[in-house]
């Protein structure tokens, strides 16, 4: 029974110290590279959302080529 205990408080230490380091990773990770955000309505339309359908379009927002001003025709440009 104690080592099922001691086993036990390993695992939550473990399932902790992994928590406690992949959230600011994942936290950063979505503010200074990439997040994912849905398009609706018919702002984008035809590009996004084609047809008018009421369907939203999923799409990957990436931060990294904005800090770098790397932004061409083309580009789709979300601003928050």
């Amino acid at each position: 029974m104690a080592q099922a205990q001691r086993l036990g408080r390993r695992y939550i230490k473990a399932f902790f110290k992994g928590f406690f380091v992949a959230v600011p990773v994942t936290v950063t990770f979505l503010d200074r590279v990439a997040c994912v955000a849905r398009v609706e309505g018919a702002s984008m339309q035809p590009s996004l959302n084609p047809g008018g359908r009421q369907a939203s379009d999923v799409v990957l927002l990436n931060h990294w080529s904005i800090r770098n001003y790397d932004v061409q025709r083309g580009d789709i440009v979300s601003l928050v």
